[in-house]
């Protein structure tokens, strides 16, 4: 047989790369004859930034940027060979990890530190940013990376709101006559890998604010601070922030820079498979191992793992998914997509065991998984 291994990251355990590892060790300790190809996948969630620059061997350049809290550390922008592409990781200069618990505040975190990386990747003089926007920490519609691009947000007073995204309460209108113009000479990719629209409630507010750390309180206020955004965006440029899909990504980050930068908000894992040219991956295998950290209604609003399944169906490949958690009611869509849905968690387990134990779990799984494939059947 030949494997592909093409998981994604489990989130706030293992990286795409270690879990497909993980995998690779499983099954060669199961005494299956078999080769393995191991292609981690990923969305535009955190950690598809690393896994490109890894794909494209890019000359990391470093920098010394804000944190979401606007405290100074260093974070990556990557260039292809042929300096005409910078891969950025949002989630490394405005992410959510690099906060501990106790500092999550989406009034006061913003994107400053990722409009940083994007001004130096305009001081390469890329023609292409690609922005890998999963797992920020933030709430303020892309206003710290367009203030970094020399965008003002204005109150009543046409005094300068300097406090984002909190003080976006007071905003009336935005001025652009200082934003950087090498931005419109220079094509912004987005991977965005939520499909929600930047208001209501699956927005980028009431969907994602909770998870950041906003109370049910602040949750309506961000709301509030966003709609004033998005009517000062809409004055200054006749773009309704609100008209995309895939808007309420990070905080709202690609509805931002989409009405004021003409950036391109993309489904991520598409355009990833697209770019490691995964069909030619795939051509010669047998079976594809995919999965992510949980397999949910939202996998099937075009996560990694359902890009991987619908490239296994085109071509006629069986696909496995694997996952610390399969939700119930999913179950039966997923089963359409995936020949096997396995959860590699003890249902005993508590979620601080399943976490600390996923590799071994991984590792155990696959084991079994070739096992099975090696006396023709399979236990989910």
């Amino acid at each position: 047989m030949h494997i592909v291994l093409a998981p994604n990251s489990f989130k706030n355990s293992l990286p795409a790369d270690e879990v497909a590892k993980a995998l690779k060790e499983g099954l060669l300790a199961s005494g299956l004859y078999c080769t393995l190809k191991t292609c981690p996948v990923g969305d535009g969630g955190d950690g598809t930034g690393a896994l490109l620059r890894k794909y494209f061997n890019t000359e990391n350049i470093t920098r010394q940027v804000f944190d979401p809290l606007g405290r100074l550390v260093n974070a990556v922008a990557g260039i292809t060979t042929d300096k005409q592409t910078a891969i950025i990781e949002l989630a490394d200069a405005s992410g959510l990890r690099l906060l501990k618990p106790e500092e999550y505040n989406p009034l006061l975190a913003n994107t400053t530190g990722t409009g940083m990386l994007m001004k130096a990747a305009l001081d390469k003089k890329v023609s292409t940013i690609v922005l890998c926007i999963g797992g920020s920490a933030t709430v303020d519609g892309g206003s710290g990376i367009l203030r970094e691009l020399g965008v003002v947000f204005r109150d009543d007073n046409d005094l300068e709101i300097t406090d984002l995204p909190k003080d976006l309460i007071r905003l009336k209108t935005i001025d652009l006559s200082g934003l950087d113009q090498r931005i419109f000479h220079t094509g912004i990719i987005i991977l965005c890998d939520v499909k929600n629209k930047l208001l209501g409630d699956k927005g980028a507010a009431r969907n994602f604010a909770p998870q950041k750390g906003a109370s049910e309180e602040e949750v309506l206020y961000l709301e509030n601070c966003l709609i004033k955004m998005k009517e000062a965006v809409a004055k200054a440029t006749g773009k309704d922030m609100n008209d995309i899909t895939h808007g309420g990504a990070s905080g709202g980050v690609a509805a931002g820079l989409w009405a004021v930068c003409g950036a391109k908000p993309v489904d991520g894992i598409d355009y990833f498979l697209q770019q490691i040219r995964f069909e030619k991956v795939i051509r010669q295998a047998d079976l594809i191992i995919t999965g992510e950290g949980a397999l949910d209604a939202q996998t099937l609003d075009g996560k990694a793992p359902l890009g991987v399944a619908l490239a296994a169906i085109k071509n006629n490949i069986p696909v496995y998914a694997v996952a610390g958690k399969i939700e119930e009611s999913a179950r039966k869509q997923l089963s359409k997509y995936f020949d096997r849905l396995i959860c590699i968690n003890d249902s005993k387990a508590s979620q601080k065991e399943a976490l600390k134990d996923t590799k071994i779990n991984l590792k155990s799984t696959a084991e079994k998984i070739g096992r099975s494939l090696l006396h023709g059947f399979i236990n989910d």
